[in-house]
């Protein structure tokens, strides 16, 4: 497996590897990266449907890609996914998978219409006191020191950065900016989170610093990315004969691990399925694929009248890792990431609006009209003045296809579900949907004398607590994510967010929910085709001069004396491409 960039291998169709007819595969979980590794098996390794089998504890497929109708309670997603156009293994996947909403067209096809017609951007970023407006100004504030702390853990060593947290290497005056706050509410990122986590994503999308305070390089599906991303995925796979084991729980796998040998086998997969427990035996020519960890292992859901509960465990997803990774140090450490529950929970609450009156104060802070079908308010909304740190969002409606015309879904989340509200006075984490929705409504703007009768009738709302959705964020050392297909492996990788790509890009995104397992496949079938490189913009001097010139809200660079640099440096610029490109990105005049 290696990693390409340009069209050259992009277009290329990979020749059908040696001995895929007699190769099964086999897949822990059907999230994201379940489904995407069948595809990569079924387009690029030549393999036929029938000879993969996904094993999946719950009822459906999807993950943490969710978006369901639940009876008795109403819609539920836990999160949403932010995506862009730089998404090379993502989009280089649905490029082959079937739109449902439109004939011959592709899922790419689709969400490059969509985006295109209807470019997403936020009109209001943050709210205070109660509905008005935040005051950013879609700016960063960065003072001196935190722009030179930013430039600093860029131009750190990784391995420098291992175990640490944010709050180690950035200032309180770094804390207090914008940034930060447009930062954390946007990825969920905490202070106590992963230093080399954030170099990692400042690495990443450093192409994307100028969207940051509007939200203009963001892209959305249609629908929730279940009907948009995987029901299409799914039903593609399902075409081809790849067969689906529901409610089937992976308890264990078997390893033959020699010391005389580099080499590494699977041997066999034991499952409970049905109440069963059963063993399935693995041959050299059985592959597989394990999803290790979760982020949404334990959710729990309550309702409008219900709190949603905090559960510790026991956690299968977790526990299966353990299992696995006490037989071999290269098979990662899991308690890092799973072991620490009071910093990777946070809560969410899907409210959907009954009342005519509350659609009208979303508008009036998206300052777009909800039922138009179109963007409403481009991404998340941040309480600047909330307890919780309550951000809200409401993407094209309807959300659900089934969703009826006079309603509107909206995401709600607060990053500090054990602080106490500011109408409610409970913390979040002990609030039914229906006192979430009065907190909501409050910094809505609700008046005050409205709110707990609006809130009663006028939404159904259900909250949900995730115990590990940022545990990936945790400090940590490279070692503590076990590689997507360890030294010697000879029929097994590790897929997912928990597993470590070769490659420098970062988790909690689809794309690194799809670059891992093909990685995985690309191995271990040894397809003729690269893996395509993360976009390379950290290395793409236009992309730091724009976003440079962006993280100083514009201002142009001075000397320690004041004069601006154009007049020092005015010999060494004036008439050529240097000068050129620090002139159109703003950094000299």
């Amino acid at each position: 497996m290696r990693y390409t960039s340009g069209n050259y291998e992009a277009f290329a169709r990979p020749r059908k590897p040696a001995g895929v007819d007699e190769k099964r595969a086999w897949f822990v979980g059907s999230g994201l990266a379940a489904l995407a590794g069948a595809a990569f098996l079924i387009r690029d390794g030549h393999m036929d449907g029938s000879r993969i089998t996904i094993f999946e504890q719950q009822a459906i497929p999807g993950g943490a890609l969710d978006g369901l109708d639940v009876p008795e309670k109403g819609f539920v997603i836990r999160g949403g996914r932010e995506m862009e156009s730089n998404f090379e293994c993502l989009w280089d996947l649905f490029r082959s998978i079937p739109s449902l909403e439109i004939e011959d067209a592709s899922v790419l096809d689709e969400f490059f219409w969509l985006n295109r017609d209807d470019p997403n951007y936020t009109l209001r970023r943050t709210t205070k006191n109660q509905g008005e407006d935040g005051g950013t100004d879609f700016k960063f504030g960065l003072s001196k020191r935190a722009q030179q702390d930013i430039t600093d853990i860029s131009m750190k060593l990784p391995e420098d950065l291992e175990n640490k947290r944010i709050n180690e290497v950035f200032s309180q005056e770094f804390l207090e900016s914008n940034f930060w706050l447009y930062w954390r509410t946007m990825f969920a990122f905490e202070e106590w989170h992963s230093a080399l986590e954030m170099k990692l994503y400042l690495h990443r999308f450093i192409h994307q610093i100028h969207g940051l305070p509007d939200f203009s390089t963001l892209k959305f599906t249609r629908f929730n990315q279940y009907e948009s991303l995987v029901l299409p995925l799914v039903t593609w796979l399902r075409e081809r004969g790849v067969v689906f084991r529901y409610d089937t729980v992976v308890t264990d796998v078997d390893f033959e691990i020699s010391q005389d040998s580099p080499e590494k086998q699977a041997t066999s997969i034991h499952i409970i399925e049905a109440g069963e427990s059963k063993r399935v035996d693995l041959t050299a020519d059985d592959l597989l694929f394990m999803t290790i960890g979760s982020l949404t292992e334990n959710s729990d859901d309550g309702d409008h009248g219900t709190p949603a509960k905090l559960n510790t465990g026991p956690a299968p997803a977790w526990d299966l890792w353990r299992r696995i990774a006490a037989r071999d140090k290269a098979f990662g450490n899991p308690d890092v990431f799973g072991a620490h529950i009071p910093e990777t929970k946070w809560e969410s609450a899907t409210v959907t609006t009954l009342d005519p009156r509350i659609p009208r104060y979303i508008e009036k802070i998206a300052q777009r009209d909800p039922f138009s079908g179109k963007v409403v308010t481009g991404g998340i909304v941040s309480v600047m003045d909330s307890s919780w740190l309550m951000s809200w969002t409401v993407n094209r409606q309807p959300h659900f296809k089934k969703q009826p015309k006079d309603q509107i879904v909206v995401w709600v989340y607060g990053l500090f579900p054990e602080a106490v509200g500011d109408f409610v006075k409970k913390p979040m984490q002990e609030c039914t949907g229906e006192e979430i929705t009065q907190e909501w409504l409050f910094h809505l703007g609700v008046p005050v004398d409205d709110i707990p009768e609006l809130a009663a009738a006028g939404a159904r709302t259900v909250p949900v607590m995730m115990p590990y959705v940022t545990a990936f964020f945790m400090p940590r050392t490279h070692t503590d994510r076990p590689a997507v297909v360890p030294e010697g492996a000879v029929n097994f990788a590790f897929i997912g967010q928990f597993a470590q790509s070769a490659q420098r890009d970062c988790i909690f995104t689809t794309e690194y929910s799809v670059r891992t397992p093909m990685e995985a496949v690309y191995t271990l079938l040894g397809v003729e085709r690269g893996v395509p490189e993360v976009f390379n913009s950290t290395y793409d001097v236009r992309s730091l001069f724009k976003a440079v010139t962006f993280l100083r809200d514009g201002a142009e660079f001075k000397l320690p004396g004041g004069a601006p640099v154009r007049h020092f440096a005015h010999k060494h610029i004036e008439n050529n491409v240097v000068g050129q490109l620090l002139q159109e990105f703003g950094l000299v005049e």
